[in-house]
């Protein structure tokens, strides 16, 4: 049961990572936390971005270290 878990999950993430270079966000990657959030999203969606989802980040902000 485990291993077909991982299987799925480990095919889930496959076709998100396809999806994330078929819409170019692995060509054209860029220093930005929210073009980085975008792909990692489009990864974790996996097949409903066939479906019709398109998940993007506008917005992003990481939090600074403690001084």
């Amino acid at each position: 049961m485990m291993r077909l878990s991982s299987l799925l999950v480990f095919a889930w993430l496959i076709i998100g990572t396809v999806a994330s270079g078929q819409r170019g966000y692995l060509t054209h990657v860029s220093q930005e936390c929210a073009d980085f959030a975008t792909i990692a999203v489009t990864v974790v969606a996996g097949p409903l971005n066939y479906t019709g989802l398109n998940p993007k980040v506008h917005d992003c902000e990481l939090p600074q270290p403690s001084p």
